[in-house]
């Protein structure tokens, strides 16, 4: 496996990982009405937003190049 596919694969698991734990995070808020639930769910959203930006340019970037 190249870099390129290692870094991808870790970019995607990063954002799957990111928007599971902020998803879970404000729906428990609703439960338990922890404030920083709330604000870890949201920075969380933000982050896996954040990598989706970055793996667009990323894939944008390397487009020409090989996976393997």
């Amino acid at each position: 496996m190249s870099l390129k596919a290692f870094h991808l694969v870790f970019i995607v698991l990063s954002i799957l990982f990111s928007l599971a734990f902020g998803i879970w995070a404000v729906v428990n808020y609703g439960a338990s009405d922890k404030i920083a639930e709330l604000i870890l769910g949201i920075i969380s959203l933000l982050g896996a937003l954040g990598m989706s930006v970055y793996l667009f340019f990323f894939l944008k970037k390397f487009k020409h190049f090989d996976y393997l």
